[in-house]
């Protein structure tokens, strides 16, 4: 088995994308934070005392995917042309959802997934003088699409829920 981010050498390098033709591609995660009741209902009728945590949390996702090369040593520089993050509030914490799209020699995996771990760490700063045993748990890919491995779906699992326009 290889490994293309090794040389012959063994050591870590960034694969060489060049000679790739950019292609549309798109990537979905999702992940989950989960908090206590006491959490959930200021989350609900916003009094939690940092403020806006669903707001603050999706900004800093979008951020986040678009900062992934800076974090990831190995990753590509890329343009990302489509970040969306959406939160929702279900009764033992929040659920998580990002889809990030581009037009560029390389997938947007990391991207989304990087995303959906900020958004939570966001939920988490901003809920943590409210309950200090939240939880992240869960963070994955669910669905991608473009490239030359074409679409993938995780198995038992929906692709992309919302709109993603």
């Amino acid at each position: 088995m290889s490994f293309p981010h090794l040389d012959s050498a063994g050591r870590a390098h960034m694969v060489d994308v060049t000679a790739k033709q950019p292609t549309v591609r798109t990537a979905t995660a999702r992940g989950f934070v989960r908090c206590s009741a006491d959490v959930v209902a200021a989350l609900r009728d916003g009094s939690a005392p940092k403020g806006d945590v669903i707001a603050v949390a999706r900004i800093a996702g979008i951020q986040a995917a678009k900062s992934t090369a800076g974090l990831l040593p190995l990753a590509h520089v890329i343009g990302v042309h489509r970040a969306s993050v959406e939160l929702e509030v279900v009764a033992d914490g929040v659920e998580i959802e990002a889809t990030v799209g581009t037009a560029d020699r390389t997938g947007v995996e990391m991207e989304a997934l990087t995303a959906v771990s900020v958004t939570a760490l966001a939920v988490v700063d901003m809920v943590k003088g409210l309950d200090r045993s939240v939880m992240i748990e869960d963070v994955r890919i669910v669905a991608k699409s473009g490239g030359r491995s074409g679409d993938w779906v995780r198995p038992g699992e929906a692709g992309p829920e919302r709109d993603q326009s």
